[in-house]
């Protein structure tokens, strides 16, 4: 719509305030209030911030402000909150593009593909846990009867936490974001709300969006929805794994081939686009796997429900959810990110990696179609096929010994990343957790 359209919208549907919003580096939804009649503000000038105030925005106190401008094709109403609207925004400073914004980083990746005649598609499913806190302070499910040990598919632990479900859907539907699926995963009080593919951009807007509605609903609902990838050590953790094509100007699949040999329906595009996956794993985990506790979930070894479903080994396979990329025909699943990542960030970070495996003709070997967690370190050796990172740390020096993101992603962006998430280790390795308090209090 044009801005005279916009402004009669948000007239019509009785508007008052507009969020200008944007994501720090951590991908976490900032915004400023915007009374509606300065909404044309938000188009031109933008919304000012004091960018030092913010993480991972590369500035100091005494720099140009950071200027949130809008883009008028995100914009739509906040269902949750009646009289709001919300519009996502690139990082201006002195009139220009900062390259510290990670939407304005996607965006530089997506007109990489576009200056090939190409656009990426995702499909991204978030998974979250809806908890509460009890008196001693803990956190369990929501729903204190979700208890079963396999509570996949179950349908009372999805029936019993439908009121937060359907307002959490209608609010989606509400702004055009087309959900096709729902179901109750593999820990208790484990979600996922499945949303139609789109471009990489739209979709990486609808995930913030996606994570700001379900905050507050569960708030509102009593509940606290969490993205945190591991919050319970014995339960499996919530990835927020990519479906991933290309597709031409006419809209066709450039990943899609009937013939494949290997029965996967992929072209040579997606076999090479995939290797690059693979080639850049350890270092490419760090930006889709970004805190501290994501690799509590990138375990080697199970959970109390069977097995933890997360991707501990660099390898591809037909529907192995063992691997770090599952290839449901045509198409490609990569499983490594989790529901913390900055999906700006994270999304980015693929297409460098993809493209540069196009660019080098990567081939990424024969699939592995077998249970990896039950395969000794010995037996996948012999295939070829190493662990990734085990720690943030791990996989912070992969991302600080692989030039590419350096390169594409921007050198100083990468050194603020990595320079924020070793401050993050160093402060998790100092932490005295109650772990360390119950075994060696008495101990010695």
């Amino acid at each position: 719509m044009t801005a005279q359209e916009a402004v009669a919208f948000l007239k019509e549907k009785n508007v008052t305030l507009v969020l200008a919003q944007f994501v720090d580096i951590h991908g976490v939804a900032k915004a400023k209030a915007v009374p509606v009649d300065h909404f044309r503000d938000i188009l031109e000038d933008g919304a000012g911030f004091a960018g030092f105030a913010v993480w991972g925005l590369g500035q100091e106190p005494h720099d140009p402000d950071y200027m949130a401008v809008g883009d008028l094709a995100t914009l739509s109403l906040v269902p949750w909150q009646p009289g709001y609207a919300r519009i996502v925004c690139n990082g201006r400073v002195r009139g220009k593009p900062w390259p510290f914004d990670t939407r304005y980083i996607l965006q530089q990746q997506a007109a990489r593909l576009a200056e090939r005649g190409w656009t990426m598609n995702t499909g991204l499913e978030p998974e979250f846990m809806l908890l509460a806190r009890r008196a001693d302070g803990t956190c369990g499910p929501a729903d204190a009867t979700d208890a079963l040990e396999k509570p996949c598919y179950d349908y009372k632990g999805l029936s019993r936490s439908r009121a937060f479900l359907e307002k959490l859907v209608q609010a989606l539907l509400g702004v055009g974001i087309d959900v096709y699926q729902i179901d109750h995963e593999d820990a208790n009080g484990q979600f996922e709300i499945n949303f139609t593919f789109a471009d990489a951009v739209t979709s990486a807007d609808r995930m913030i969006f996606f994570r700001m509605a379900a905050g507050e609903i569960a708030r509102e609902c009593g509940a606290i929805c969490t993205f945190m990838p591991k919050p319970l050590s014995t339960r499996t953790g919530s990835g927020m794994h990519m479906h991933i094509s290309l597709s031409d100007a006419g809209g066709k699949n450039l990943f899609l081939d009937p013939t494949d040999r290997r029965s996967l329906g992929l072209s040579t595009l997606a076999y090479q686009f995939l290797g690059g996956l693979l080639a850049h794993a350890p270092a490419l985990a760090a930006l889709v796997a970004p805190s501290v506790n994501s690799y509590k979930r990138l375990v080697v070894g199970r959970s109390l429900s069977g097995a933890t479903w997360a991707p501990a080994f660099i390898s591809y396979g037909d529907n192995n959810r063992t691997s770090m990329v599952r290839v449901p025909f045509g198409r490609i699943e990569l499983r490594l990110a989790d529901s913390s990542a900055n999906p700006y960030l994270a999304t980015a970070a693929t297409i460098a990696a993809g493209l540069d495996g196009i660019a080098r003709s990567l081939d990424p070997g024969e699939p592995h179609n077998f249970n990896h967690y039950t395969a000794s370190p010995s037996e996948l050796a012999e295939k070829g096929i190493k662990v990734l990172p085990q720690s943030l740390v791990e996989a912070l020096d992969a991302l600080q010994a692989d030039t590419l993101f350096s390169t594409t992603l921007g050198e100083a962006f990468i050194e603020e990343f990595i320079r924020l998430k070793r401050m993050e280790w160093v402060e998790y390795q100092r932490h005295v957790s109650d772990w360390e308090v119950q075994r060696y209090l008495e101990f010695f």
